[in-house]
């Protein structure tokens, strides 16, 4: 099979949570995905093959790119941030200079746990190599990648993620209605035993006047089956068909974007609201889970480092006692991303032909419409 690229452009028609009659809380943006911030574009590429030359094993594999200010000549300019672990088994680079200063420049990867290397320096050749883009402030950059395993489905040692996947996903990067499910770096990725992989969702809300959006992605590897809770419904111990394993398996990703301004600091508290979105699916977020979350937004430009700064800065933000309708959008979003992955995804068989099974549409309605949460 030859390997296989997928892009966010090509957003396919593969029903929704939504679509299947899940009854969601809240109001989402127009296409209901991250991209419904503006400015921010994400991109894909899909690295699918069975070849096994010089010892390697299937791929099975991919990245994802998040661009918060886009691919334009702002796409160096920094956005304030914010960062929680839920459990720390796993990896983001980055996130120290998040926790010091509270933004961070440039592109965000996510890609599986051994390709978290090659992500970050290709992400570093892109931005060097972008004229417009220039020195900056500083003479390095500290890019955020993160990452969650897919080794059951591929195989990770053989570095399928090349710089070239990478450089497709910054350089194809869009706007506008998303792929979800086998895509990116979801596509080998797994979730309360179903497959898993790529995730988005949105939600605009009114606050002192004014619209702001929340939008997240999430990479999601994480979940035993018995656990799994769709809008409360224990959805995991009446479906229990094709088990994988027994305990706690794996991690998650999870990227909150917003338009609203906020400081370092409210962005951590949004990021931890992640958490509970996480939560909501029905997962205790195990020893071995890298369940870690981040959050951002466009509404700043941050302070210049340069010495040709002002002495003073000035940042808008909106007051804590106003957060909670944040919040809420955020654990709403996360929760149904989790859900729009899984409904997305379709079955795949990886190395040593190991198949894991999606989530039947028909199977999980079923059970949703027995606990009278399903629309009609």
């Amino acid at each position: 099979m030859e390997p296989i690229q997928r892009f966010a452009s090509e957003a396919s028609a593969k029903p929704r949570a939504r679509d299947l009659g899940m009854a969601f809380s809240g109001n989402t943006g127009v296409f209901n995905a991250i991209t419904d911030v503006a400015g921010v574009e994400v991109g894909y590429s899909t690295v699918i093959s069975d070849s096994s030359t010089s010892g390697k094993g299937p791929a099975r594999t991919g990245v994802t790119t998040i661009l918060p200010r886009g691919r334009s000549g702002s796409s160096k300019a920094p956005v304030w941030a914010g960062f929680h672990s839920l459990n720390g088994n796993g990896e983001m680079t980055g996130t120290h200079w998040i926790k010091e200063a509270g933004y961070f420049t440039g592109p965000i990867g996510i890609t599986n746990t051994h390709s978290l290397g090659t992500v970050h320096q290709s992400i570093l050749q892109w931005m060097i190599e972008k004229p417009e883009a220039g020195e900056g402030a500083y003479k390095f950059m500290l890019p955020v990648v993160g990452e969650t395993c897919d080794a059951y489905l591929n195989d990770m040692d053989a570095f399928h993620v090349t710089s070239a996947h990478v450089m497709e996903a910054l350089d194809r990067a869009s706007s506008g209605p998303l792929a979800e499910g086998n895509v990116g770096g979801g596509t080998g990725m797994i979730c309360f035993e179903f497959k898993g992989g790529t995730g988005t969702s949105s939600r605009v809300i009114e606050m002192l006047g004014a619209s702001y959006t929340v939008g997240c992605l999430v990479q999601a590897n994480f979940g035993v089956r018995p656990l799994l809770k769709i809008l409360g419904v224990p959805v995991g111990e009446h479906l229990t068909s094709n088990r994988l394993w027994a305990g706690e398996h794996g991690s998650i990703i999870a990227v909150v974007a917003t338009d609203a301004p906020l400081m370092p600091t409210q962005l951590e508290r949004l990021a931890r609201r992640a958490g509970l979105g996480i939560g909501r699916t029905g997962t205790a977020s195990g020893d071995g889970s890298g369940d870690l979350c981040l959050a951002f937004s466009t509404a700043n430009q941050t302070m210049s480092e340069s010495t040709v700064a002002p002495a003073i800065g000035n940042l808008a933000f909106l007051p804590n006692n106003r957060l909670d309708t944040l919040f809420e959008a955020t654990a709403q979003s996360v929760e149904e991303a989790i859900i729009n992955a899984m409904v997305a995804a379709e079955p795949m068989v990886g190395r040593e032909d190991r198949l894991v099974a999606a989530i039947e549409h028909d199977a999980v309605k079923e059970v949703m419409r027995n606990y009278g949460r399903l629309n009609a």
